[in-house]
């Protein structure tokens, strides 16, 4: 009996702090950041746009996470947009463009 009550209070901590795509809340926080300040950096602080184009939401409207996640992943080749590859995963990429095409709530 103790082991199953040990388990559920395991399970219950684990889903307060990990959501359905396995990313903690405390790295949650890390991406918004990032996306505030890294993408920011280029997309002007804003997102309305600077050396690289706006990502607001009317702006990114037809594309999809998918599409998205994978130029935040890969980069564009012949731009300024370096690959983040190195630095995220592809779930936290999608969850990275999920935010931008809900638009960033700071």
């Amino acid at each position: 009996m103790k082991r199953l009550a040990w388990l559920a209070l395991n399970l219950s901590i684990a889903a307060t702090l990990y959501a359905g795509d396995g990313i903690a809340d405390s790295r949650r926080q890390e991406l918004q950041n990032m996306l505030i300040d890294d993408c920011g950096s280029c997309h002007g602080s804003t997102l309305r746009g600077g050396l690289g184009p706006a990502l607001l939401p009317a702006r990114l409207q037809g594309r999809s996470a998918d599409d998205l996640a994978t130029i935040i992943l890969d980069g564009r080749p012949g731009t300024a947009m370096p690959p983040w590859r190195p630095l995220l995963t592809p779930p936290e990429a999608h969850w990275m463009a999920e935010r931008l095409l809900e638009g960033i709530q700071e």
